[in-house]
């Protein structure tokens, strides 16, 4: 594109160029036979008599045109009394000869003029001067030259420009091609090896070879891509021996405990207080790694799920989380690609969380749809509902309403966790809410998760 506008700029340059020095070069050819002609009139002799010509005018024009030979498309025309009397050479255009409309302008002239008159056939420059004979105009002479030609002459020469241009282009455009593909090879090369590149597979490289700018870009992404390895390593290995960590002491002190007896009561409510607490650090250990785990690539083991069927399913598990008037309002029909556990640790999550803040009696309704090519689960509460503060940082971690403060079990990851289950599948989880009139929890998701997911579980497999 460059080169073509450039080669456009060039042609209209070149052409515009040629045209001016055309101009200048028959403007000073006209003057100077004008010059000429003046010259004559002043100080030449007829030949004849050896006298000036004074009122012979005739004999002026006569000698004058004899002795100059116009250029190419320029003619020298001699009016006398409003009438062409003479020319040289003989062949004038239409617009010249005779009696003609021009002629009869020029005919007219009293003082040295010159300029340009546009005819149906061409342009035409001239430069007309007076003979003037005792304060009378005798004739006029005229310097006259025919523009068709000669532009016809630069047009053709600025179409071979046209031409080897078009040949200049295509052999440049060629060869910028197969240079710029053999400079950007690399630049494609690792742009390719990017998009590859998982948190599941990390060893791609990119080879190496010179020593220019893509040489060294190449180093240095794979410098970074050494970086990121060994940091996705070094995070697989903290979330395994962080699991291990914690979960080997909890299981530990539950063991002993569980083998002490219960005859002191004092002892059994120690006993009970310390498992309740270390049950709630366990979970909150499940939790803590479970988020961890949501954005690795073995997160989700996708299957194909029936929409209406699950809807029931996890309708029957969430009945025996409290003691609430639940409902089942509605059952999508079809099927969804996805994970059917996470999917339903997530919505008994949003379950869970509406019957800590509803009391016995209270309605909490679960239903299942798919809208807009989309599928919507939903869990809604009669409860005292979420203020707008606390709706824009709830699904934060450790984010919990101020309601809820009054319950210290919670802690602050089970919204959090349901929208790493929804985000995972590509989809989205919304919250409907008003303080004292409950809340609406709708899980979003995708019929197919992101091609992403499926390009990290065929990795994960093999």
């Amino acid at each position: 594109m460059l080169i073509a506008f450039s080669d456009v700029i060039s042609i209209l340059a070149i052409r515009q160029t040629l045209f001016a020095r055309l101009e200048r070069r028959i403007h000073k050819s006209l003057n100077q036979e004008v010059e000429e002609f003046r010259q004559l009139a002043k100080e030449g002799k007829d030949p004849k008599t050896g006298e000036s010509f004074g009122s012979d005018v005739d004999g002026l024009f006569k000698l004058f045109l004899s002795r100059n030979i116009p250029n190419d498309d320029e003619f020298l025309l001699a009016i006398v009394n409003g009438k062409l009397d003479r020319a040289s050479p003989r062949a004038v255009p239409p617009p010249l000869s005779g009696d003609s409309n021009i002629i009869k302008q020029w005919g007219q002239v009293t003082q040295p003029s010159g300029g340009e008159i546009l005819t149906t056939e061409a342009t035409i420059l001239y430069q007309a001067e007076p003979v003037i004979v005792e304060g009378e105009v005798r004739g006029v002479f005229v310097v006259v030259h025919w523009l068709s030609g000669e532009r016809e002459e630069v047009d053709e020469a600025v179409f071979v420009v046209i031409q080897v241009g078009i040949f200049v282009l295509a052999v440049a455009s060629t060869l910028a091609w197969i240079t710029a593909g053999r400079v950007l090879a690399p630049l494609s090369q690792l742009t390719e090896t990017a998009r590859e590149i998982s948190e599941s597979d990390l060893t791609r490289r990119i080879p190496v070879k010179g020593a220019d700018e893509i040489a060294e870009l190449s180093a240095t992404f794979n410098e970074m891509l050494d970086r990121l390895e060994n940091a996705f390593a070094s995070q697989r290995n903290f979330i395994d021996d962080v699991g291990h960590e914690l979960r080997t002491p909890i299981t530990i002190i539950r063991g002993y405990l569980e083998l002490l007896g219960h005859d002191i009561p004092q002892q059994r409510e120690t006993i009970e207080l310390v498992t309740d607490e270390l049950a709630r650090m366990n979970r909150f250990v499940d939790d803590l790694l479970l988020l961890a785990k949501a954005e690795q690539p073995d997160f989700l083991n996708l299957e194909l799920v029936d929409i209406g069927l699950l809807t029931e399913e996890i309708f029957a598990k969430t009945k025996a989380l409290g003691d609430r008037n639940w409902r089942l309002e509605s059952q999508g029909k079809g099927r969804i690609v996805g994970d059917r556990q996470r999917i339903t640790q997530a919505i008994v999550n949003l379950a869970q969380n509406a019957t800590q803040h509803t009391k016995e009696g209270d309605e909490i309704a679960l239903g299942s749809t798919v809208t807009h090519g989309k599928v919507h689960f939903w869990v809604r509460d009669t409860g005292v509902g979420i203020s707008l503060a606390d709706q824009k940082r709830i699904f934060e971690r450790f984010a919990r309403a101020a309601a809820s403060r009054r319950r210290p079990e919670g802690m602050g990851l089970g919204l959090a966790i349901v929208r790493a289950i929804a985000e995972a599948h590509g989809g989205s989880i919304e919250l409907v809410s008003k303080p004292g009139a409950g809340s609406t929890f709708t899980l979003i998701l995708p019929p197919e998760p992101p091609q992403e997911v499926f390009l990290n579980e065929s990795h994960s497999n093999c």
